[in-house]
C-alpha cells in the first residue's frame, strides 16, 4: 500500500496517492541480462539506443500496462527525478515496506563505528543478496487494498558484525562488489553482466555491439 511507504517518509517525499492505492515494486534478477536485456537490444538495434538498461525496463513495463486497459496504471522509473531534484520515489525504501528486500541502514547499528562520516543504506534480497536492482514502482490509482497485510522483509543480515561490514563495504568498497555475497546467494550477475555493469556508461554501447 502506498500509505505504508508514505508512514515512514518525511511529507516531502511522500506519493501523492490514497494510503490504500495498491502499488507493485520491481525488481530485476540476475537473469535479466540475458533474458530481457539481450534480445531487447538485438530486436531494437536500428532504434536510437539511450540507456539500454533503462529503456529494456520501460519497454517491459509499457508491456505491462497493455495487459490492463480497463485500468489507470502509473509507472515510476527508478532513475526518474523531479524537478526539485529529488527522485520521484526512494527505491530502497519502497522494496522494504513492500516485503522485497530489507533495506540495511545506519539505525540498524546499535554500536556506530563511523563517527561523523555519511553512511549510506543499501537493500539486501534474501535470495539474491545485492546482485539484484529495484527498478520501478507500478502504481494502480483506481485500486485501494483496505485489507491487504504489510509483509516483513526478511533481515538476513541479522548480526551487528554483519551489517557493519555490510554498510563499510558498500559505502568504501562498493567498486569491488563484496556487499552483494554479504549472505550466501542462490544466483549472481554472469561475468559478461559484471563487466558491463563495471564499464562507463558511454562505453558500454561497444560492449552490446551498438554504435551511439
Amino acid at each position: 500500500k502506498v500509505g505504508w511507504y508514505n508512514a515512514v517518509l518525511q511529507p516531502a517525499f511522500h506519493l501523492p496517492y490514497p494510503d490504500d492505492t495498491l502499488a507493485f515494486v520491481v525488481l530485476s534478477t540476475p537473469s535479466m541480462f540475458d533474458k530481457a536485456l539481450k534480445p531487447f537490444v538485438k530486436k531494437e538495434r536500428l532504434k536510437i539506443i539511450r540507456d539500454p538498461v533503462d529503456q529494456c525496463v520501460s519497454y517491459h513495463l509499457s508491456r505491462v500496462k497493455e495487459k490492463f486497459p480497463d485500468q489507470r496504471v502509473d509507472v515510476m522509473f527508478d532513475y526518474e527525478i523531479l524537478p526539485s531534484r529529488k527522485p520521484k520515489f526512494l527505491a530502497q525504501t519502497a522494496a522494504h515496506v513492500a516485503g522485497a528486500a530489507y533495506y540495511y541502514q545506519r539505525k540498524d547499528v546499535k554500536h556506530d563505528p563511523w563517527g561523523k562520516k555519511k553512511i549510506y543504506g543499501v537493500c539486501i534480497h534474501p535470495k539474491y543478496g545485492g546482485w539484484f536492482a529495484i527498478r520501478g514502482l507500478l502504481l494502480f490509482p483506481d485500486i485501494q487494498v483496505l485489507s491487504l497485510e504489510q509483509p516483513v522483509p526478511v533481515d538476513c543480515v541479522s548480526t551487528e558484525e554483519k551489517r557493519i561490514e555490510l554498510l563499510e563495504q558498500f559505502n568504501f568498497h562498493w567498486q569491488d562488489g563484496r556487499y552483494r555475497d554479504i549472505i550466501e546467494v542462490k544466483e549472481r550477475y554472469s561475468e559478461e553482466q559484471r563487466i558491463y555493469f563495471a564499464t562507463p556508461p558511454a562505453e558500454r554501447f561497444r560492449l552490446l555491439g551498438l554504435t551511439q
